[in-house]
């Protein structure tokens, strides 16, 4: 059984919490946190610490933070010599303090606090500094999950930018669809159908392959005639931005 510690409270530190409680591989020796309140409905408050010094030992050091205070968290561990991963998508390995064995330990899923996601499924991408560690981590990885890939950090980094095209630009979408609906009193309710479809879609057809549409089209009587209808700027630059990579795309066939 493979010790783990996790150090943070936020939506990754609870929901690994969550998950790692369930496994029957791994053990949760320990919660890092500030705010014990934060992490206290997940696990007990024996278990909650928040002195640097009261860390026990463990095999492995998940710093579940904020990219931003990665590299002075790490600098903080009054250890040295054990394994200290990361859990982001764009920080390289290195950020972290090379007085320990440094890795990656980054779950590709979006996270909203007191939503409940299925680990099994999601994709977790794993970088090691030597094959051991990275061993070790692969069986921390498939204690939750049904996929556990070795991803460089360069490779990481593009993934996280594709994230944020499909996830965070995608539902920033939606929230401009919504407020559409809204204004002319139509419930969003209307559009999940499509969107669901749409994201099942391309679980059996590529991206490339799925898109429709009036761009897709080609349709510039239909463009036109929603361009003419919109009358926020913003969501009509955003429909002009998006109809002109959807043609242009079209044209590299």
């Amino acid at each position: 059984m493979v010790s783990i510690v996790i150090i943070g409270s936020g939506n990754v530190a609870q929901h690994l919490i969550t998950a790692f409680l369930q496994s029957n591989e791994v053990e949760l020796v320990q919660v890092f946190s500030r705010q014990k309140e934060k992490v206290s409905h997940l696990i007990s408050l024996d278990k909650i610490v928040s002195d640097y010094t009261e860390i026990k030992s463990a095999d492995v050091y998940l710093l579940a933070v904020s990219d931003n205070v990665i590299a002075e968290v790490s600098e903080k561990l009054p250890f040295e010599n054990r394994l200290v991963v990361h859990t982001s998508g764009s920080m390289p390995m290195e950020i972290l303090e090379p007085k320990n064995h440094r890795g990656v330990f980054y779950p590709l899923q979006t996270f909203t606090k007191n939503k409940a996601v299925d680990f099994s499924v999601i994709p977790i991408c794993l970088e090691a500094e030597n094959e051991n560690d990275f061993l070790t981590l692969k069986t921390v990885a498939q204690s939750i999950s049904s996929r556990a890939e070795s991803i460089s950090s360069e490779q990481r980094k593009a993934l996280h930018v594709a994230a944020v095209f499909v996830c965070n630009f995608v539902n920033h979408l939606y929230q401009m669809g919504q407020e559409i609906c809204e204004e002319h009193h139509l419930s969003f309710e209307l559009l999940q159908p499509l969107i669901l479809e749409t994201a099942q879609k391309i679980t059996q057809l590529s991206p490339k392959e799925a898109q429709t549409g009036p761009a897709k089209r080609n349709d510039t009587t239909t463009i036109n005639a929603h361009l003419h209808f919109l009358t926020d700027a913003n969501q009509k630059e955003m429909y002009q931005l998006l109809t002109k990579s959807i043609i242009d795309h079209g044209k590299k066939l």
